[in-house]
């Protein structure tokens, strides 16, 4: 499955960047496959091992927020493998015209 998510500290002023890489250092340390890009961190996996590199993640920023708000969105395809690499590779052979 891939999951895509965004965590937001609320109530540490207008910069969250040092947190959020707070979170994406989580994910990067699971060793699950994942990729970073401006809006959100997507994580490819097993259910219960994204949920729970997720859960790190926001707790890590927990640590050092009053409040945090969770965005997530999840593909879940059972026996596809890579796809957090396939789904972008087929895009761009479309766009190569292909």
């Amino acid at each position: 499955m891939l999951v895509a998510f965004s965590v937001t500290p609320l109530g540490v002023g207008d910069s969250v960047g040092d947190l959020v890489a707070e979170a994406v250092r989580v994910v990067r340390a699971s060793g699950l496959p994942n990729r970073t890009d401006a809006m959100f961190t997507t994580v490819e996996g097993e259910w219960d091992e994204v949920m729970a590199v997720i859960k790190q993640a926001v707790d890590a920023v927990a640590a050092h927020a009053p409040r945090v708000t969770v965005s997530l969105k999840a593909d879940i395809r059972p026996g596809v493998a890579d796809a957090l690499h396939g789904k972008v590779e087929h895009i761009e052979r479309r766009l190569a015209g292909q």
